[in-house]
């Protein structure tokens, strides 16, 4: 294994100070317990807190600031954060309309943060993602796993508690988001945890991991290596039939992600872009907001997801909104 490290055990401390530094005008970290917040407290808003392990970024800590979450608590890599962090989190943050918790479906996300909304003494409610179409239960998860539909609830639901909107407000625009949303990733390596230091399953050059987890869990099938536009065309389908299933619209406005998972170039990103545009157009779609890049990453994975949200107007007036913060930036 070679990773630009000095010692494993530190890697997650070294990489927080240095983004906390890198970004002094929008954050600022905590050790003991960890958390990220932002620069200056918000005033009289409900607080956004989200949090999970270590080796998505710039999912968590990236999306703290302006516009998206005012809080954001790293585990180790691939580890839930505790609920002490979070705790502590929600005690620096909290503005006096309560907390909402953005939390991805795994099984130590959702038992710490339940944990630690115990143990508020104020308003608090969650939302659960689960957006991932390609399995319903995994290594990490019972039910659906939460991934680059995250990104979306984040953006949006910070944008509406940007405007004061109440508690109860925010968490059904982010439950909304979810049913509304669908993604699947597609595997060409595993990652390599650091602490491990070897790679999470062996693939071969010639195979690909479809419906691949953010942590390297299995997905629906491995398979042979095929053109792009097959693989594509493939996971366009999952996203349409879950779509289908949950009897939602199978046409209309888009946004369209096309999220990088760590070690795949842009050039592939957009390549992918192309074909999945294609083929949702030809579906009946229109593709009216888009992204590509890395949002969710799985350290060092080559692959990449695509995530489709169904649009409205309230999505679409708060995923237009200024947004500042180390990972998206736009408006301001």
């Amino acid at each position: 294994m070679k990773k630009f490290a000095n010692n494993v055990d530190h890697m997650l401390i070294e990489s927080l100070t240095g983004f906390a530094t890198a970004h002094s005008d929008l954050v600022e970290v905590q050790f003991d317990p960890t958390f990220v917040s932002r620069k200056h407290k918000s005033d009289n808003k409900v607080a956004i807190i989200s949090g999970g392990g270590a080796g998505h970024e710039p999912l968590h800590a990236g999306y703290v600031g302006k516009g998206m979450l005012d809080a954001a608590c790293p585990g180790q890599v691939f580890t839930s954060p505790t609920p002490d962090q979070m705790l502590a989190a929600a005690e620096a943050v909290h503005a006096d309309k309560g907390v909402l918790f953005i939390v991805k479906n795994y099984a130590g996300d959702v038992m710490n943060f339940e944990m630690a909304t115990e143990m508020l003494s104020f308003e608090h409610a969650t939302v659960l993602t689960s957006d991932d179409c390609a399995v319903v239960n995994s290594t990490y998860t019972t039910g659906r796993r939460g991934v680059a539909g995250t990104v979306i609830i984040e953006k949006c639901v910070g944008s509406l508690a940007e405007t004061g909107a109440d508690l109860a407000s925010c968490k059904a625009l982010g439950d909304k988001i979810n049913l509304h949303t669908s993604s699947i990733g597609a595997a060409l390596t595993s990652c390599t945890v650091p602490a491990a230091g070897r790679p999470t399953f062996d693939i071969s050059d010639s195979e690909i991991e479809m419906g691949v987890g953010i942590h390297g869990e299995p997905g629906r099938r491995r398979e042979a290596m095929r053109a792009a536009d097959a693989i594509v065309a493939d996971m366009v389908n999952a996203i349409v039939h879950d779509f289908e299933a949950k009897q939602l619209p199978t046409q209309g406005d888009i946004l369209l992600l096309v999220n990088g998972l760590g070690a795949t170039p842009l050039m592939e990103l957009y390549l992918i872009y192309n074909t999945a545009a294609k083929l949702l157009t030809e579906k009946g779609f229109s593709i009216a907001r888009s992204l590509v890049g890395n949002y969710i990453t799985a350290i060092d994975m080559a692959g990449a997801s695509l995530t489709v949200c169904l649009l409205d107007n309230e999505i679409k007036q708060h995923w237009d909104s200024p947004v500042h913060t180390a990972g998206l930036r736009w408006g301001c």
